[in-house]
């Protein structure tokens, strides 16, 4: 992975090639950099393969994450930027878990070959979620995953060629994808360099832009392309996969996609009469309907675009945008947040219990999407809530001792954990950036948006003792 990582960090300078690229030592520096550890870590672990345990694998997904994290940071770090150490991490491991909250400012000005890298870092961080949604997290058993698990999620001899079968699948609709939104957005009045840079971070859900103005400078017809491409983004790409060896019709007989779509269709037409009712402005249905359905798939994709400061638009939208946060989008998809699938089963369990109150007696059966819902399973999501919950109070109590105000410590924290960007207020909302934040406060987000994209638990469990007895 690191090797791999360092071709990536050639991109930029070659996709510029004939231009002008300021920072091509600090690409290649940093390449090498990468190269060299990844090629270390190959010759320090060459033996024979040991049996793999979900031990082994805990430690190698978090590990991984967070230094390829560090790595990533390292063209921010050694460029013409000159930010400190605290700063490039962010920005890397923002870039890399498809975050897109930023410390940087002045965007439509920057070094060109900087942009870029952001963009490809939302872009690896994309396939690099659904790998580790399909093989990892479901043999890991962590936050209800089980219930997504196939017989591709399995580490057996006997498992790996249908889970090498689906990750061509799904790297095959990733690019694809891509250069959709690429083209698309190319043809809508995009330059070139601008329909490259939304097109990668639209399909990632990531939410860096080429502007500080963020999507804000472009069309209608443009924030409803994006619209689309991050509701694309935001659906189980296996389905897709499926859909395309013949299964027609499983993408919108799932459960969460139907209810994410729902989401999608009700909230922002509410949201518009609202905004009609109280704005104190001309009020243009097209434009405003536009625009609210953009901000509001925005935020429940976790996607971080902005086309204007949304929490200007009246004290039920400010309340509402933050509830949206917690969302996020399908299992399976590169989004973040809480997952629709969890709201699911606390309505399962819900209705459960009440049914018990009125017939104690009764037998009752969990189905979801026509599979049956275990105690493991309806468990483990439980237990992910509460520590999902616990991290939010920590962080934003951290954050608050670093004398933040409650909106930007709470907004901050949530944002970071469920991987949507911008949070709320005026330092850190979609008006602002985290420029403005202490160095100690970036280093507490960044091990946030870590913790979310590993949907928490795979790091806690690595804090606990017995984890490392032998």
């Amino acid at each position: 992975m690191f090797v791999l990582l360092s071709i990536f960090m050639t991109l930029p300078v070659i996709l510029l090639a004939g231009s002008e690229t300021p920072n091509a030592m600090a690409f290649a520096e940093s390449a090498a950099i990468a190269c060299g550890v990844g090629i270390l870590g190959m010759g320090l672990t060459y033996r024979k393969p040991r049996e793999l345990k979900p031990r082994y694998m805990f430690v190698l997904t978090v590990s991984s994450w967070f230094i390829i994290a560090l790595l990533s940071s390292l063209p921010f770090y050694l460029s013409d930027l000159k930010i400190s150490a605290a700063d490039a991490f962010f920005e890397g491991t923002s870039g890399i878990t498809t975050t897109g909250a930023t410390v940087l400012s002045d965007l439509d000005t920057m070094d060109k070959d900087l942009l870029i890298w952001r963009s490809i870092l939302q872009w690896i961080g994309g396939i690099g979620i659904i790998g580790m949604f399909v093989a990892v997290l479901p043999f890991l058993r962590v936050g209800g995953m089980r219930l997504f698990a196939t017989e591709s999620s399995e580490w057996t001899d006997k498992a790996l060629p249908r889970m090498k079968t689906l990750s061509r699948g799904l790297l095959f609709v990733y690019v694809a994808f891509s250069i959709i939104a690429v083209v698309t957005y190319r043809f809508s009045g995009m330059t070139l360099f601008d329909a490259f840079n939304h097109g990668l971070t639209s399909i990632a859900t990531g939410g860096f832009s080429t502007s500080d103005m963020s999507m804000g400078k472009f069309s209608d017809l443009i924030l409803m392309e994006a619209t689309f491409f991050m509701i694309i983004g935001s659906l189980p790409f296996f389905l897709f996969v499926r859909e395309m060896h013949g299964q027609h019709g499983v993408l919108f007989r799932d459960q969460q996609v139907r209810l994410f779509l729902t989401i999608l269709f009700v909230v922002p037409l509410l949201l518009t009469l609202y905004r009609w009712m109280v704005s104190p402005v001309p009020f243009h249905p097209v434009h405003n309907y536009a625009a609210t359905l953009f901000n509001v798939t925005s935020v429940v994709t976790t996607t971080g675009y902005a086309s204007e400061d949304y929490s200007a638009w009246g004290p039920l939208t400010f309340v509402l945008f933050f509830f949206l946060m917690f969302v996020g989008g399908c299992s399976g998809s590169t989004a973040g947040g809480m997952k629709i699938f969890r709201f699911q089963l606390s309505l399962i369990i819900l209705r459960e219990q009440l049914m018990r109150l009125l017939h104690p007696r009764a037998v009752l059966t969990r189905k979801y999407n026509g599979r049956s819902v275990s105690d493991e399973i309806i468990s483990s999501m439980i237990a992910y809530t509460f520590i999902f919950l616990l991290c939010l109070l920590l962080i934003t109590v951290a954050l608050a001792a670093m004398q933040l105000d409650f909106v930007t410590a709470l907004s901050g924290a949530l944002t970071a954990l469920t991987n949507v960007g911008p949070g709320l207020g005026d330092i850190i909302g979609p008006a602002g950036n985290f420029g403005p934040l202490p160095d100690a406060a970036k280093w507490v987000l960044s091990a946030g948006m870590l913790m979310g994209r590993l949907e928490i638990l795979s790091v806690v469990i690595m804090l606990a003792p017995a984890f490392w007895r032998t």
